[in-house]
């Protein structure tokens, strides 16, 4: 490891160690008293097994060497009593312990997963669904049980200890310190091991992020890789990065176990020497036999606290690196969000306040607008101006992968533009809230998406209050009634996972009758006909001029052939807009796109040929 590495790894070290469980307190404070109930418990349980010995020392002195049954009925029904107390008091801390985990976990997963609905496109763009989701489930998780079971063990055995300690200072403190000088060597062992686990564990969680996503490839990828017999591409990918997280999860496990049993070697040297000196003392007649047991049964019980420091230590270093996995995830900032004064005013995603909702008319215009993806190095756009009066179809069209998303992407302001502005109904679209323009925008991708659900239940995201008659209608304007009949339970057919259940086309239509349903200003078509037939694709055309009168549109095209009436063409080059205007203006200027649409005319005319 190069000195700049270790330095780092070194500065990542101390930020952990003040880093941690101060951030979990909005997810903990809600339950602080049956926190505080089973911390109480725990400590209750932790005092009765320190006295738990002190009843052998009695039994020895007193029925064993007097060799008397006098108070053994008391003795025994007091010693029952004291255990039974205990068993409910440990069932009570349990059952305290799983509702902290799980209602810790649950808040935790609920805030990310809100959360992660308020970043922008950008942030999904970067990270993978296997490293999001490691930190929604894994991570939390984990904390969950950090703040659960951990600290039910912890105030036990911490308890348990220094009652230990207390008793054995009282019965013998020379034999007491013999036992303690395990302390200072655990503390050496910890902060020599500590450095090396924070590493590794962190090295752990990325390959298993990895992992996951390499799992959420393989499912969601299983037919493209069947047809391409890549099996033994995908088996060799996968196989690469199990055996690097066997290799590093194999070093971490070393690293603990070196950890743990140096510190229990050390623990039961310490006892060992205990009980040779307590052997000499008692056969001297300085020390009475129950005493000796009582003492031995502190000094061997000790070993269970001492190992769970050792255990704790090392779980709480992994546990740190899941505390500052998730809370980076809930500190990301969106590059698109509303600023507060426009949060109070008009609400968030959660919390919308549609009373202070203007209407949209569809009014759009870039102005001087100069763009760059967050993780790009060159402009998209730079100075482009374009108006778009309420009612315009505009049609952007190129070859693919040439950037005709984008334009779409920041009306929809799903980015930001790195200069200028983009007016909607003449004002910033920064000065009112996204949900504002997202409630005004149906928005048709080329890979349609279908939540797990219903036909009905899909239909609803579009407008949640709408009535059968509404969805009924909504349906027939896009000619996706023949699917609805061909379905054995009609809109309360199940569709599957992602829509699987349907065809692509099925699914594409389905999409069209949710976006029309949520009646929007704004439509956006994203090559959204591509996948149906041309029979099904004339009806959905003409259904959309009819139903687009008086709303803004942009639709992304891959036939050109169906935009020939658009108000306005955008040709889009490398991410340029190189040409523009109406069909008629921009083939007799015989550019670009004139030999855009003269190729694919040619095209279609010879498969229609055969």
């Amino acid at each position: 490891m190069s000195e700049q590495e270790t330095k780092k790894e070194q500065q990542q070290y101390v930020s952990l160690k003040y880093f941690g469980i101060p951030k979990l307190g909005p997810y903990v404070k809600p339950l602080k008293k049956v926190i505080f109930c089973m911390a109480f418990l725990c400590l209750l349980a932790g005092f009765i097994d320190t006295l738990t010995p002190l009843f052998q020392q009695y039994a020895l002195n007193h029925f064993v060497e007097l060799k008397t049954l006098d108070t053994l009925v008391p003795f025994i029904l007091l010693y029952l009593g004291i255990l039974t107390f205990q068993t409910i008091i440990n069932m009570i801390s349990a059952s305290q312990a799983g509702r902290i985990e799980m209602n810790v976990s649950k808040d935790m997963r609920r805030a990310s997963f809100n959360h992660l609905q308020t970043l922008s496109f950008s942030y999904y763009n970067q990270n993978s669904v296997g490293y999001i989701h490691s930190r929604v489930m894994s991570d939390t998780g984990r904390i969950g049980a950090l703040v659960s079971w951990s600290l039910m063990d912890g105030v036990w055995n911490l308890t348990y200890m220094i009652g230990a300690i207390v008793v054995m200072l009282l019965l013998n403190w020379k034999m007491a310190l013999m036992v303690l000088v395990i302390v200072p060597l655990a503390a050496l062992a910890s902060v020599y091991f500590q450095r090396h686990l924070v590493r590794l564990n962190r090295r752990v969680r990325e390959i298993n992020s990895q992992i996951s996503s390499g799992f959420n490839e393989g499912i969601t990828g299983a037919k493209t890789t069947k047809t391409l017999v890549a099996e033994e591409r995908m088996e060799e990918d996968f196989g690469k990065t199990s055996r690097g997280m066997f290799k590093t999860a194999t070093r971490t496990s070393h690293y603990r176990s070196l950890f743990i049993s140096t510190i229990t070697f050390t623990s039961y040297i310490a006892l060992a020497l205990v009980l040779w000196r307590g052997g000499h003392i008692t056969i001297a007649g300085l020390m009475e036999l129950g005493t000796l047991a009582a003492f031995s049964n502190y000094a061997l019980n000790l070993m269970e606290p001492i190992r769970w420091i050792v255990r704790a230590v090392s779980d709480l270093i992994t546990v740190q690196v899941n505390i500052e996995r998730f809370t980076r995830l809930m500190e990301t900032k969106s590059d698109v969000a509303d600023s507060p004064e426009i949060i109070e005013k008009y609400g968030d995603a959660f919390h919308p306040k549609k009373e202070n909702w203007e209407p949209l008319h569809g009014d759009v215009e870039f102005r001087d607008v100069s763009f760059m993806y967050p993780d790009g190095d060159e402009y998209v756009l730079e100075h482009f101006n374009l108006k778009v009066p309420q009612g315009t179809n505009v049609a952007i069209v190129g070859e693919t992968g040439a950037g005709k998303s984008t334009l779409v992407n920041l009306v929809c302001r799903f980015f930001e533009p790195t200069s200028g502005q983009i007016l909607i109904d003449g004002r910033d679209a920064r000065e009112r809230s996204q949900l504002w323009l997202h409630s005004n925008i149906g928005y048709v991708l080329q890979t349609p998406h279908l939540f797990s659900g219903t036909v009905k239940e899909n239909l609803l995201y579009g407008k949640p209050d709408a009535t059968m008659e509404q969805i009924e209608a909504a349906v027939k304007s896009v000619s996706a009634e023949g699917i609805i009949e061909r379905m054995e339970k009609g809109y309360d057919s199940d569709v599957g996972e992602g829509g699987d259940l349907l065809s692509t086309g099925e699914k594409q239509l389905l999409s069209f009758a949710r976006a029309i349903l949520a009646d929007p200003r704004i439509f956006v078509l994203d090559e959204a006909t591509s996948s149906i037939d041309t029979v099904t694709e004339k009806l959905i055309q003409d259904a959309i001029e009819h139903l687009m009168k008086g709303r803004t549109s942009f639709v992304i095209a891959h036939r050109l052939s169906t935009i020939r009436q658009a108000d306005v063409i955008l040709v889009v080059k490398d991410g340029k807009i190189i040409e523009q205007g109406r069909h008629k203006d921009l083939m007799k200027q015989k550019g670009y796109y004139y030999n855009l649409y003269t190729r694919q005319f040619a095209e279609e005319s010879t498969q229609n040929a055969f």
